[in-house]
């Protein structure tokens, strides 16, 4: 059984796209500096095995 094409969508109305793109807003994530890095250095490049919480 073959694959189907992947759906194509084509923006045109460009002015209105832009517009929604900007009204989208942003996003802000916020870091805590007492967070503590749980995961031990394993020597291996690449993510480590367990992570923080």
């Amino acid at each position: 059984m073959t694959k189907p094409p992947p759906a194509r969508y084509r923006t045109t109305n460009w002015s209105s796209y832009t517009v929604s793109l900007r009204r989208r807003g942003s996003l802000l994530i916020w870091l805590d500096k007492e967070m503590t890095w749980l995961a031990p250095h394993d020597g291996r490049p690449g993510r480590p095995v367990v992570f923080s919480e």
